[in-house]
């Protein structure tokens, strides 16, 4: 830990929570470099309305310096802005009893309360430590100014905000579509599924990773309390999902019971929940059917020009593809498929047929792709979403759809993997 000047009437206090700082901040090396020249001088970045992080890290910083009276009257401020949020209370029970013995660690009230109560208070202690460390660091570590998540690729032109969701640090981002470049607006704190991300089967307590869209919005008077402000499915299991076997459902953000400000990290069974003034918060960015999720086990941000270039790549492709199907060369038009496609139930085999008995009855195809949407698929492989309006002409007929493909990207390029029309 970082030394820092203490005045003589303070070093008693500082004394009595040294094992607790200790405990409390070890993982949290860059709070406590800020806080090394005191409270006075940390750079505190801005936080939206109500956001309960900047007090958090004043509360900190005054425990640094000693100062448990300051810290005190901090965390009463809190309290009574949030007066149900659980992590205030047990910093504030710490700080009282700091007044007449050592603070062995952080929670150190808790197992006082509790003792001979078995493991489930110091479980909840270690949650809400877990909640104080995940928040403190999220606020000193803002994404990156000259950077976007590598997700959103293209957004079009009438998707107004996408949501990204970071399950290792807790995090959802709101990023608005500034005139086709994603712009950040805001961060939020949310809870995750108890065992964690990479959902896989109907009960597995995991929260799903890939890309997703917010189905409609379900307002509180249609829910229980459980779910607080309100509630927005998402379209889990998607096409993805259902090809690789993936089953569950009911994957929704939703808000928190009204005597809970927030929840532990990993303590829903799947969903992502943020505070309710949180939710209330989002639900201004959202627009039904449109708005992508894109659920990341850590978010990948890329420099703009890394940006463009991922994104230009992907555009080329999908133009060679556009151009190849006009062309009425059927062998240039297929080599666009990987040799695992699969389309509206046809595999590539099945699709090639169709395709060749299509083409051999026509004398001209125009295809035209509009409102192009690419979100690349979270996870190790080179993956997008795309999707698009699709207005089809040819000498025997014409039509419109909207259509999502997923290309992949392997050694001979970016291939279609799957297809369908929506």
């Amino acid at each position: 830990m970082s030394v820092v000047a203490v005045s003589s009437t303070s070093t008693h206090s500082l004394r009595r929570c040294a094992p607790y700082l200790v405990r409390l901040t070890a993982s949290l090396a860059l709070l406590t470099a800020s806080l090394a020249v005191g409270a006075q001088t940390l750079q505190i970045t801005s936080a939206g309305p109500g956001d309960p992080e900047p007090i958090l890290v004043r509360i900190f910083a005054a425990i640094e310096r000693g100062k448990l009276t300051e810290a005190l009257q901090l965390t009463d401020s809190l309290l009574k802005e949030k007066p149900n949020f659980r992590l205030g209370h047990l910093i504030r029970g710490d700080l009282l009893l700091a007044r007449v013995k050592p603070l062995p660690s952080f929670g150190a009230v808790a197992s006082v309360n509790q003792a001979g109560a078995g493991p489930e208070p110091q479980a909840r202690v270690r949650e809400l430590r877990e909640e104080a460390l995940l928040r403190l660091k999220a606020y000193r570590e803002k994404p990156p100014k000259d950077a976007v998540p590598r997700y959103l690729l293209q957004m079009k032109p009438d998707q107004k905000h996408a949501v990204i969701v970071d399950t290792k640090k807790s995090r959802l981002y709101v990023y608005e579509n500034a005139k086709g470049q994603p712009r950040f607006v805001a961060d939020y704190y949310i809870s995750q599924g108890k065992n964690g991300p990479d959902k896989w089967k109907e009960g597995d307590q995991k929260t799903p990773v890939g890309v997703y869209h917010i189905t409609r919005s379900v307002p509180r008077e249609k829910l229980t309390d459980f779910y607080g402000a309100g509630a927005l499915p998402i379209n889990y299991p998607n096409e993805w999902d259902k090809r690789l076997g993936r089953t569950g459902h009911g994957i929704w953000l939703h808000g928190t019971p009204p005597d809970t400000f927030s929840r532990a990290p990993r303590a829903t069974d799947g969903c992502v929940v943020l505070a309710n003034q949180d939710f209330e918060s989002i639900g201004r960015y959202v627009q039904t059917g449109m708005t992508p999720v894109v659920i990341s086990e850590e978010v990948e941000w890329l420099k703009l020009d890394d940006w463009n270039r991922e994104r230009n790549s992907l555009n080329v492709a999908i133009e060679k593809w556009r151009r190849d199907w006009e062309s009425m060369n059927i062998e240039r038009y297929l080599s666009h498929y990987h040799q695992d496609f699969s389309g509206d139930g046809n595999s590539l085999t099945q699709w090639s047929q169709k395709k060749r008995a299509i083409n051999a009855a026509k004398s001209w195809i125009k295809v035209g792709v509009d409102n192009i949407s690419m979100l690349r698929y979270p996870g190790k492989d080179d993956m997008v979403v795309v999707t698009f309006d699709q207005n089809y002409r040819s000498s025997n007929l014409s039509n419109s759809a909207t259509k999502k493909q997923y290309w992949t990207l392997g050694k001979t390029g970016w291939k279609i993997i799957d297809e369908s029309t929506l």
